[in-house]
Formats: C-alpha cells, structure tokens, sequence
C-alpha cells in the first residue's frame, strides 16, 4: 500500500513509518523542513515537502495515496491562543484529507486521545470529550469518522497521555522538561491520578493494524499501561534526574492544566481481542529508567 503520513519524523510517526516499510508497504512523509525531509529519506520514505497548512499539498498527498495516517500537531502548548491555533490548524488539514479521500473506500487513520470515564477505565465504545482546552482535536476526528459512509475508511487511534521510547515522549515527558526548568517534579493535586500509557513501538503497530483492516467509522485504544500513577511516574522521574518531588498548583502546567489533573484509566480490551494486537515492549515506570540527569 502507498501510505501518505504526516507527522512521520516524531517520536511517534518514526516508529509507524519504520513499522509500515518493514511491513512492505511504501511511504511518503509529509516534511516542513530540510532536517524533516533529510529524516524521513534516511528512514526509507519518499518525501513530499509542505506544511500541515499548506492544505494543496495535503490533497495532492491523500489523492495519490492508498491511504493516509495523519499524525501532525503543533503541540504549542505556550498559551491558551497558541494551543487554539494549533487545533484549528489540525482541524482544517483533516478536512482536506478527508474530502480527498470520499468515494475511494481509502483508509484514513487519525488520533486523539483516549477519553475520560468517570469512576472506571474508559473504553473504545465511550464518546470522545469535545470541551476543555483540546476538544476540537475530538470534533475533527468526529468529523473524519462521520466520512464512513461517504466512502472513507477512517478509524481513529486514540493514544493514552503518554505515548514513550526510551524514557522521553508524553505527558511523561512534558513533566521530565518541566522538571528540569524548575528544579522540582511536581504533579497536581495529591497524585493518585492515573494515566494511561504505550510505548511509541506498539503504537506504531496499532496504527498499521488500523490501516490494514480495521472497518471504517471505528475507534482503538492504543493502551498498553492501563493507568499508572502521576505521584510514581514522578518518583522514578525525580529519583533519575536527583530532583525533589512534590504536589504543586495545577496552573503550572499552563492551558492543559486540567488535563493533567484529571484521573483518566483507559482499556484496551476490545482493541486487543478485535485485531489481534498485543503490546510487547516496556511498560512506561520501566522505560522511565532511562532518563539520564
């Protein structure tokens, strides 16, 4: 299949496009840069240079594609202002791709996060938040999967609050840099919260299970760590580095304050029963072994 990729010189979109070439399929990688376009042609991938908002390009790349995975965002988490222009910036990019693909019964494979369910683990079948600080990433995903019966395969992969290789990435990640600017690993509230968790390697094999055959206007949690702890995601992070570790207000953590806050398990029952996938490589508090001061 000829997979047209964006995002696919990031932590995550590396690992898919390694799985997709090993698995025979051919890649073109959406690249805004010299350095992205260098990554991907060393990886094995064609290159297609443009933006997440160059939205011609973005069709010309679905159009000659056997299907599409989308991976890019901004991640601009600085301001309120900043995140809302990077949503909107998503939003508007998967539209294009989406109505590249109607009538050609084409896999178009997008991401989200995987959802919060009060009191439980939430599953593949509960609906995706379209409110809070990131809620129009779920509209658009919502919008692309509404594509299915206009001839579109799209399925969406929800990742957890940590997608992680080698002790980087994620929600994890994001408190390792924090950490480091301010001397302290903190976590809000009491830290009992629990955050799903995958490493980027598994992930990578979702996304290509996703687009080989998962039915069109369906969604897959990518959870291989079904909830860990933030206080122990902390104590390993401040026991790596030799930073003190404590509680502290939740607007540290700027506009995804909230988000970071909230207790929010995840289950990957029906996505590991329905195809067959089985995540194998280190849970998150074990990979987080190899931070290095």
């Amino acid at each position: 299949m000829r997979v047209f990729i964006t995002g696919g010189t990031g932590l995550i979109g590396t690992a898919v496009v390694a799985e997709l070439l090993s698995a025979g399929h051919t890649v073109t990688s959406l690249a805004r840069s010299d350095a992205s376009a260098q990554r991907s042609t060393r990886a094995g991938a064609s290159v297609l240079r443009g933006s997440l908002t160059d939205l011609d390009v973005l069709r010309e790349g679905a159009q000659r594609a056997d299907g599409v995975i989308h991976l890019a965002f901004a991640n601009d988490f600085s301001s309120p202002e900043a995140l809302a222009r990077a949503v909107a910036e998503e939003g508007a990019a998967l539209n294009v791709l989406g109505e590249a693909l109607i009538g050609t019964d084409r896999p178009l494979v997008t991401v989200s996060g995987t959802p919060l369910a009060p009191g439980r683990a939430s599953t593949e079948a509960d609906p995706l938040p379209t409110d809070g600080p990131i809620g129009g990433r779920s509209v658009s995903v919502e919008r692309a999967l509404s594509l299915a019966p206009r001839g579109v395969r799209s399925t969406s992969v929800r990742l957890p609050r940590t997608v992680h290789r080698d002790g980087q990435g994620g929600f994890a990640g994001l408190l390792t840099d924090i950490a480091r600017r301010n001397g302290t690993v903190g976590y809000p509230g009491d830290g009992t919260q629990r955050w799903p968790a995958v490493h980027a390697l598994d992930a990578a094999v979702l996304f290509r299970l996703a687009l080989e055959k998962a039915p069109a206007g369906s969604a897959w949690h990518a959870v291989a760590d079904e909830g860990d702890a933030v206080r122990d995601i902390t104590a390993v992070i401040g026991r790596r580095l030799g930073l003190p570790v404590a509680s502290v207000p939740q607007e540290t953590f700027g506009p995804i304050g909230p988000v970071f806050a909230a207790d929010q398990p995840a289950s990957s029952a029906h996505t590991r029963a329905a195809l067959g996938w089985e995540p194998v490589h280190p849970g998150l508090l074990d990979d987080l072994e190899q931070l290095h001061p």
